[in-house]
């Protein structure tokens, strides 16, 4: 006959003689994170997000065991991004990180309650996405790109390496509305320049085509290339093109220098969303988004390619040449 002694004995027995390792495998808490990009799935945009993964890692989190990632990229196409958005709360993601300021715009509007962390965009102030940086409140916070500080730094710097130019062309997209901050900024920068500045539209890539040759028959010295997530996919081409129409170009990411444009100057990306993958780990651990201070850039990159400069006639002073963070020869 078995007593109430032998039988609690055997349940003791049985628990002590559960493994530990098998003790460490029962399921936990698997957090889903979205992404979700106004670019394209290509070489510089996934090194970005590769970052991002990696310091997640660092931090504790492996994919496939305590972290999901639903990725969505909208190929530059401003309508799809409430779509995709829909898609990423649907999958019941326990945070957004956005690339881009339309992603970040799209995912706002979409929900108030889901966390959003930025990697990448304009001012969140003025866009409407946060009361302030120190104390953003509301679902939003992150890292930004200082598009209006940078784009007046950039045209300081083309100016230096032109120095006869007196007419601006800047390339930008019309539709994306972190785009007006760069022409803001661009417009207040060549005053004290005495530097003349043509805005040319170009939301795809038909319109980039024509927007080259129209830059070249207004007589423009050169080009700033306006900063959107859209057009990074197109690098090669967007180079390409100025060297085709002799223009010497600024742009807004090493990745376009490294693809043929003349110089680039620009935050270190990868390191954007580093960054933003601590705001991940705060706020999965409990942290209020509209709690985080929303930080600016702090490493900046300046890219020269000679290549370019010699294609193109252009003789860059020594002095930029010292200061450059890359050469391409």
């Amino acid at each position: 006959m078995t007593t109430r002694r032998a039988i609690l004995a055997a349940l003791l027995g049985g628990l002590i003689a559960v493994p530990p390792a098998a003790l460490a495998q029962q399921p936990g808490k698997l957090w889903r994170i979205g992404l979700l990009s106004f670019g394209t799935s290509d070489a510089a945009s996934e090194t970005r997000w590769k970052a991002l993964r990696d310091r997640l890692r660092e931090l504790g989190y492996v994919e496939g065991q305590n972290v999901a990632f639903e990725t969505r990229w909208a190929e530059g196409q401003l309508g799809r991004l409430g779509s995709l958005v829909s898609e990423l709360i649907a999958a019941k993601v326990d945070i957004l990180v956005t690339a881009g300021t339309e992603s970040a715009v799209a995912a706002r509007k979409a929900t108030a309650a889901i966390p959003i962390v930025m990697a990448t965009g304009a001012d969140p102030v003025v866009m409407g996405l946060a009361a302030s940086l120190a104390k953003p409140g509301g679902n939003v916070t992150g890292v930004i790109s200082l598009i209006g500080p940078l784009t007046a730094k950039r045209i300081e710097l083309l100016r230096q390496l032109i120095p006869r130019a007196s007419r601006f062309a800047l390339l930008r997209d019309p539709d994306n509305r972190g785009s007006e901050v760069s022409v803001r900024a661009a417009e207040r920068a060549v005053k004290s320049l005495g530097i003349t500045l043509h805005a040319f539209p170009a939301r795809n890539s038909a319109e980039i085509g024509a927007a080259f040759p129209a830059m070249k028959r207004a007589r423009v010295d050169a080009v700033i290339l306006g900063e959107n997530t859209a057009y990074t996919a197109d690098r090669e081409r967007i180079a390409d093109l100025a060297i085709k129409q002799r223009l010497p170009m600024m742009v807004p990411a090493k990745e376009y220098a490294q693809a043929g444009a003349l110089v680039s100057y620009a935050t270190d990306y990868p390191d954007l969303y580093r960054r933003a993958a601590a705001y991940v780990d705060k706020i999965l651990k409990g942290a209020k988004p509209g709690d985080l201070p929303i930080e600016q850039p702090t490493t900046f990159e300046l890219v020269i390619n000679l290549k370019t400069a010699k294609a193109l006639g252009v003789t860059v002073p020594p002095a930029l040449l010292q200061r450059a963070d890359e050469v391409i020869q």
